[in-house]
């Protein structure tokens, strides 16, 4: 495969990287839609609640019912669908027909992680599969650092419905990419289609520290411009290249996380978890000192990015079936955090305060931390029945 492996892989990170861009361009854009559509922030705000919440509800249906389909032509019907539905979001004028085109959108995004995470893995080795899949989950990091920020920039320049034509059309080059280069292998015929070492308890346990990793995640990151100026006393015009700074943290969590995860998976997802634990505690206890404050937030950024790449690999070592149905399981257990996370910190905020959103994340990492510790004990496999499974790390 060489060079064409190569290039595939590029293409699919370029994907992730535009479904989380599109998924979240509204939040950059909030302002100029809002006008042009005459609808109120709140109302702009729904299209990216909506979005989350159709993910999680959809994950695992579209996996089981597509699971039998090649995934070459899934991921080309799922990036036919996103160019169509992204494109069609530019283009419409009506608040409930961008709705609708948005809803179209998520679905697709249902089904996608659960596909292009085996998809990519059957590209390489398995020795080589932790990198691959860390470059291909770069693409999601990225759209934070990169994919909102040019597209919020593109449309202040334009207006908002170029940025959503510019995702479109870059979703072009991925379809071609898909079409002209991915193999065709049919459906669960890769040994990537199976975890290496099934294991029921420890991928039940995975989901629980995931969920309970992004919920306290973004129960603090939801309301950090507040944070920020509120609490940390930056201004407003700081808070821009702070968050840039958590971007390039994130970037280095894909780094890190792809150079360990092949080594020991448990103990480095574990590690990231501990290391978001320290992150928001040290945001929460000394969120008044702007340096402790880069600190945590650059830390907490890797951390989730290092997590959130991560992930795929540990589903493919654990997966207790088929890695398509599980990596749908993940999915839906990463959303469901975000969604709970934001609400949770939208609680929180009136009555105690924004500090109160660093100190529940912290609380939920840590219960997240004592699920990650505890996972080896939680093994339902056993030991003997695999040379692979020996290797699992055992507390």
């Amino acid at each position: 495969m060489g060079g064409r492996a190569v290039v595939v892989l590029g293409a699919m990170a370029l994907s992730t990287f535009l479904y989380v861009t599109a998924e979240t361009l509204p939040i950059g854009l909030l302002p100029l839609m809002a006008e042009d559509l005459g609808r109120s922030p709140s109302a702009i705000g729904l299209l990216v609640t909506v979005y989350g919440l159709i993910v999680v509800v959809a994950s695992i249906p579209l996996t089981k019912v597509t699971q039998r389909v090649p995934r070459k032509l899934v991921l080309s019907i799922l990036m036919v669908v996103f160019v169509v539905s992204t494109a069609t979001s530019a283009l419409v004028d009506d608040y409930w027909l961008l709705m609708g085109a948005r809803v179209v959108t998520a679905l697709t995004q249902a089904l996608f992680w659960s596909v292009v995470t085996p998809a990519t893995a059957a590209l390489f080795e398995p020795r080589l599969r932790p990198r691959a899949l860390s470059i291909l989950y770069a693409g999601s990091s990225l759209s934070a650092v990169i994919g909102v920020p040019a597209g919020t920039w593109l449309g202040q320049q334009t207006n908002w419905r170029v940025a959503f034509l510019a995702v479109a059309g870059l979703g072009l080059v991925v379809l071609l990419a898909i079409v002209v280069l991915l193999p065709n292998t049919p459906a669960g015929e890769s040994d990537a289609d199976r975890g290496w070492a099934p294991d029921t308890g420890r991928y039940w346990a995975l989901l629980a520290y995931i969920t309970f990793t992004v919920t306290g995640s973004l129960c603090a990151f939801t309301y950090i411009v507040p944070f920020l100026t509120d609490v940390s006393g930056f201004t407003d015009s700081a808070t821009g290249p702070l968050l840039a700074v958590r971007g390039i943290g994130g970037l280095l969590g894909v780094a890190v996380i792809g150079a360990l995860v092949g080594r020991n998976g448990w103990l480095s997802m574990t590690g990231m978890v501990g290391l978001q634990l320290l992150a928001l505690s040290l945001q929460w206890l000394f969120g008044s000192s702007q340096v402790v404050t880069v600190i945590a937030i650059t830390l907490s950024g890797l951390a989730l990015s290092g997590v959130a790449s991560g992930l795929g690999v540990r589903v493919l070592e654990v997966a207790p079936r088929g890695s398509d149905m599980a990596l749908a399981g993940a999915s839906t257990a990463f959303n469901v955090g975000i969604t709970t996370g934001a609400l949770l910190g939208g609680i929180l905020l009136p009555g105690s305060g924004v500090r109160s959103t660093a100190l529940a994340g912290a609380a939920l990492t840590l219960l997240a931390f004592a699920v990650a510790l505890l996972e080896p004990r939680l093994s339902t496999r056993h030991p003997s029945r695999s040379p692979a499974a020996e290797r699992l790390p055992r507390l």
